[in-house]
């Protein structure tokens, strides 16, 4: 099946939202509780010094609106590549993380050529359902 949405994200929510924190939201959780190393900070920084001047930032992310991001799997080969080694670090950390794949992330309030931003629907609750067979790290229920 191929999807067209993908998003990175954790077990904690973000205060915001109430939803699962992105990859960037942990990462900088990381270096703001002081747990990446110096080198390891650089790394991060150089990721995301990156997606700040390739990726646009969604105006309706400066507001109080409640919204998530996907990344669109046409267009993420290049974006999936510079973001494994933020994934290489929240490894290194210990730090659970999850790669959700879907169709249907929620109603689109700002598209562009690489990402769509959703708003977050409060009456939506996420469990975490696994059922023998199913690849490790795999949830029912997305798609």
């Amino acid at each position: 099946m191929n999807f067209k949405y993908v998003r990175i994200q954790g077990k904690e929510r973000a205060p915001k939202t109430n939803y699962a924190k992105g990859i960037f939201s942990m990462c900088w959780s990381l270096i703001g509780q002081d747990i990446m190393d110096e080198e390891d900070t650089s790394l991060y920084l150089e990721i995301d010094k990156w997606f700040s001047e390739i990726l646009p930032y969604p105006p309706i992310c400066n507001s109080e609106a409640k919204v998530i991001c996907y990344f669109k799997t046409e267009n993420t080969d290049m974006m999936m590549k510079l973001i494994t080694p933020a994934m290489w670090l929240l490894e290194k950390y210990n730090h659970p993380y999850y790669v959700v794949y879907t169709n249907f992330p929620g109603e689109i309030v700002y598209e562009d050529e690489f990402q769509v931003v959703v708003k977050v629907d409060d009456s939506v609750i996420i469990e975490e359902n696994y059922h023998p067979g199913m690849p490790e790290g795999a949830l029912l229920g997305e798609g």
